[in-house]
């Protein structure tokens, strides 16, 4: 099976766009508002706020067990390097496929941004708050982890090759 360029440039493309995108956002909510843990604002009423926290454990804040801080940051960072180094070598290792390409970028900027905070800050900014239809959700996330679960979800939902052929 010949490599797919295509696949790895726009992978990477989407990868750098979409951690530049989650990058500016923290830093944004970080440096510009100065917002602080618990600090609160309200974006648009009943719908979305942004809550600053700092996760220092997996999704929502899940600590993982018998290790320390440091040793879950270190952890979590290389884990977001590896699983990035491995998505990338499936896409140049999968036919040419924009939309293939594109949730693998979409995974590999979540992930990095998410391990940049990590080796920056000690733990991850997350700030957006969703609620609808009366119900309070309890947690926030940020941008890495939309486009994380964007990639996802495409790679999910995605026709297959070998069924559109």
């Amino acid at each position: 099976m010949p490599l797919s360029v295509f696949n790895l440039t726009t992978a990477l493309c989407v990868a750098v766009l979409s951690w530049g995108v989650d990058r500016l956002s923290k830093l944004y909510v970080l440096d510009t508002l100065a917002m602080t843990p618990g600090d609160a604002l309200t974006m648009i009423p009943g719908i979305l706020t942004f809550v600053m926290t700092w996760n220092y454990g997996i999704n929502f804040g899940i600590p993982i067990p018998f290790l320390g801080d440091t040793s879950s940051k270190m952890i979590l960072s290389l884990l977001a390097v590896i699983v990035s180094i491995v998505l990338l070598i499936w896409a140049v290792r999968h036919p040419r496929d924009w939309i293939f390409a594109i949730a693998i970028g979409l995974i590999v900027g979540g992930a990095l941004g998410n391990g940049y905070d990590r080796m920056i800050y000690g733990a991850v900014a997350d700030f957006l708050n969703v609620t609808c239809c009366g119900i309070r959700n309890p947690f926030a996330f940020n941008i890495a982890d939309v486009t994380i679960f964007l990639g996802v979800a495409i790679l999910l939902l995605r026709p297959s090759a070998e069924t559109t052929q």
